[in-house]
């Protein structure tokens, strides 16, 4: 009874009410596979600004490496894999300056409006807006990877955000040109002349 009860306190542990994030490549209406031959699970990307407190998150998934390694910190594997990774590194749209978290689960997440209305309508959960999650932090050993991952449970959207498209900005693309320096356009001499049909 005692043991039971232990578990289900560690476990309550490692489950944690994210702050606020802004929501990335999510897919939460319909599952889909991290990569060709992977199980599809139901995931979303939490961007969080690197001026977020993240210690109720970081001790849920220190909570986790105790109750699969222990808590003596010299028995843990090297080279741990963490839930949290920096921003500056991928070229997405508001991942800059930004602490990044993947959650995924095989069940489909709640999700539901700041009035705790069930979302239904898919495009009202898009990639830009702004949301919270319950997560749970769990400890892995797979083929060879050790480390710690986050479980999606449930999603509240917050507030709406400007969406992530993919796409430039055609003021990024082009340059402005003035009419006269615009010309026709033609080579002098053809790059690919002589060469294919």
């Amino acid at each position: 009874m005692t043991e039971t009860n232990g578990k289900k306190k560690d476990k309550k542990a490692t489950v944690v009410m994210t702050p606020e994030f802004r929501v990335s490549f999510p897919a939460v209406f319909k599952p889909r596979s991290a990569a060709e031959g992977q199980k599809e699970k139901y995931s979303i990307s939490m961007l969080f600004p690197k001026t977020t407190d993240l210690t109720p998150l970081k001790l849920a998934v220190r909570k986790a490496i105790e109750g699969k390694w222990g808590t003596d910190q010299a028995k843990w594997p090297k080279g741990l894999r963490l839930p949290f990774r920096d921003g500056n590194e991928k070229d997405y749209d508001g991942y800059k300056d930004t602490v990044f978290c993947t959650a995924s689960s095989e069940q489909k997440p709640g999700l539901v409006d700041q009035n705790v209305e069930d979302i239904i309508d898919q495009g009202e959960f898009y990639g830009g807006c702004y949301a919270r999650a319950t997560i749970n932090a769990f400890a892995y050993d797979k083929a060879g990877n050790k480390g710690v991952a986050f479980g999606l449970r449930n999603i509240q959207k917050i507030r709406d955000g400007a969406a992530f498209s993919g796409k430039t900005d055609p003021k990024d693309d082009f340059d402005a040109i003035k009419l006269e320096d615009a010309g026709d356009g033609a080579p002098a001499v053809d790059p690919l002349g002589g060469i294919g049909a």
